[in-house]
């Protein structure tokens, strides 16, 4: 399971996802507070998509056997996380003023981690593919 690369891509993305529970993506004031720290905590919305994300990609890893399935886990993480970004964005409105946090990195690393495990796993399905006709 671990020599796999999209173990290990799917391992990152999970980390990052549940990191992003901690740290900030932007930080600024809004009208009634003074200093505001938009994270993965901010709301019940943000934290559910949040934790799903992570869940997903740490679900994943454990279905390596079946590969249909990883493939869909992963695609609906990475819908997840770009709803997930989409949603950052769109509650950075609410802010007067603000900078976007070093922290947001995370954010956009998670979607790239499960672009990249997807790429693993149709590597191993052409492999047994091909394996499979040379039975």
């Amino acid at each position: 399971m671990i020599q796999r690369a999209q173990t290990i891509w799917l391992l990152l993305a999970a980390i990052c996802a549940f990191l992003t529970l901690k740290f900030s993506f932007y930080s600024g004031v809004t009208a009634t507070n003074p200093h505001v720290e938009l994270n993965g905590q901010y709301n019940i919305l943000l934290m559910i998509l949040t934790v799903v994300v992570g869940i997903l990609a740490t679900f994943s890893i454990f279905s390596y056997k079946n590969r249909t399935q990883q493939m869909t886990l992963c695609v609906v993480g990475l819908l997840a996380q770009i709803g997930c970004i989409a949603y950052y964005f769109k509650l950075m409105n609410d802010f007067t003023e603000g900078t976007i946090a070093i922290w947001a990195v995370l954010s956009f690393l998670i979607p790239i981690f499960f672009i990249l495990a997807i790429g693993g796993i149709n590597k191993d399905r052409k492999l047994v593919k091909s394996l499979d006709r040379l039975r």
